[in-house]
């Protein structure tokens, strides 16, 4: 039997080829934002963009927003946006300026870390700041406690750059094959001493905090300082392909998975099941199957107050009872007793109200 190897594929007009899903981040081109297209973030959040948690741990106060700035003829929209509103020019130990993504293990096990097969990765992306020097990425394994970090540096002055990093396999420590976070590709743009008075580890091995961020620049020394990123990917492999441009649904889908924003029209349906004020339920199916069975539910202000046509009173609370994968059961409280057992009632009231529902790693 003869073996074909085939070291690369192209399309007719001579460009890669594109296989799908070959990037392990979501969002990377930062096109979804669910949340708030704008936050004023001090602390550790999932704030704007989906899929990306930003953390400033008593690092100044950053504002973090969708910005149209992008790296010209890429094919980007969006970019992510920090920008320094409250300066911290001597960081305490435990500061720290990080992004994250966090990866689900059962998306990683073709990776077969802790084998002696275990397979190199490779990020890229594209990033701008006015702040030059070096920056820090970590790629953390939190299954195992393991990481292994790189170095980046700016250059140039406000100028978008392409930077591409490849991270060894590590044979040690399996990923848990499951819907909890194994791996988190982390960026650091500033950091205590708790975090840089090491030495950088540059090659896997047991997480030590002052190994971390060694030689990272501090982006809240000055409100000046802003520092952007876009087209995100991270990749099997030790050489970095084209960005992986996916439909916009495509990628709504996946962040869905994690974040879903529901928002109500008219006509939403109450089901009375007795006629007491407390015995009314609001049911909220999901678009797609969200990661888990727990989470967490928050309301848009305007879900009180208002009517329920055919039920006497207002509605007074609207609290999350259970929560699935795929839908949430909800109980209205009305400010009153009244209706039909086991009858149908219509709800005008949460029209252009939302409810928020976070399932994020």
């Amino acid at each position: 039997m003869s073996t074909l190897r085939v070291e690369a594929l192209e399309q007719p007009d001579g460009t890669a080829f594109v296989f799908n899903n070959k990037n392990l981040l979501i969002n990377g081109g930062m096109n979804v934002w669910q949340r708030s297209t704008s936050a004023s973030v001090s602390t550790d959040t999932y704030s704007t963009v989906d899929r990306w948690q930003t953390a400033v741990t008593n690092q100044g106060v950053f504002t973090i927003s969708r910005s149209t700035d992008v790296p010209s003829e890429q094919g980007f929209g969006y970019s992510l946006k920090w920008d320094c509103t409250t300066a911290d020019a001597s960081p305490a130990a435990s500061d720290n300026l990080v992004l994250s993504q966090k990866i689900e293990g059962q998306n990683l096990q073709h990776l077969l870390k802790g084998t002696s097969s275990a397979k190199k990765v490779t990020l890229s992306f594209w990033v701008k700041s006015n702040k030059t020097g070096t920056y820090i990425i970590n790629i953390f394994d939190d299954d195992n406690t393991r990481i292994i970090c790189k170095s980046y540096t700016i250059d140039s002055s406000s100028t978008w750059e392409k930077k591409t990093i490849t991270f060894d396999g590590d044979t040690t420590g399996t990923l848990d094959n499951d819907n909890a976070s194994s791996l988190r590709v982390q960026w650091w743009l500033g950091a205590g001493s708790d975090f840089t008075s090491g030495t950088l580890q540059t090659t896997w091995a047991t997480r030590v905090n002052a190994d971390r961020a060694v030689g990272v620049v501090n982006l809240a020394d000055s409100t000046s300082n802003e520092w952007y990123i876009t087209g995100c990917q991270l990749e099997v492999g030790s050489t970095a392909s084209g960005f992986e441009f996916e439909p916009y649904e495509a990628i709504l889908r996946k962040c869905h998975r994690y974040f879903y924003a529901h928002e109500y029209n008219q006509q939403e349906f109450i089901y009375n099941e007795s006629a007491t004020a407390t015995s009314k339920w609001l049911q909220t199916y999901f678009p797609n199957e969200m990661r888990a069975s727990s989470g967490s539910m928050t309301l848009s202000s305007g879900m009180t107050g208002g009517a329920v046509s055919g039920l006497s009173g207002t509605v007074s609370n609207v609290s999350l009872v259970s929560l699935s994968p795929n839908r949430a059961s909800m109980r209205v409280t009305m400010s009153t007793s009244s209706g039909v057992n086991r009858a149908m009632y219509h709800c005008d009231t949460f029209d252009g109200d939302f409810s928020y529902f976070d399932m994020e790693l």
